[in-house]
């Protein structure tokens, strides 16, 4: 489920369409630019309501992002959870398993930037 779930998500930013939701997380894609030679760069604000996850999942390229509202608890891999707010930005290397959960009282809301190789999708399960 979660895949076809990340799936959905991929196509719809890679196609420049409107807002999507699924699973209580809602992504909005912003534009994306053929970016450096190779890859593709993906700018998305992503919601997630109070007590929500994104799901454990990979980025065939680098991710960064800048925290706009509520609290991030962002769990990568092999390092201790990052415990984010608004005003606070974060990188994520390409391949790195990692989860991102609403913390606090508020909804999060972020503003995400992925690089990515090109005719790759944005976001893949975690295995």
């Amino acid at each position: 489920m979660l895949k076809k779930v990340i799936l959905g998500l991929t196509i719809a930013t890679i196609a420049g369409i409107g807002t999507v939701s699924a699973q209580g997380i809602k992504r909005t894609p912003l534009q994306k630019v053929e970016f450096p030679d190779g890859y593709e760069t993906v700018t998305a604000i992503a919601e997630i309501p109070v007590g929500g996850a994104s799901g454990r999942h990979t980025h065939p390229g680098a991710e960064t992002g800048y925290v706009l509202e509520g609290e991030l608890e962002l769990v990568i891999d092999g390092k201790p959870p990052l415990k984010l707010k608004a005003g606070d930005s974060y990188q994520i290397p390409a391949g790195t398993v990692h989860d991102a959960r609403a913390s606090g009282d508020k909804p999060m809301k972020v503003l995400g930037v992925y690089i990515i190789t090109k005719g790759k999708p944005l976001a893949e399960a975690a295995k």
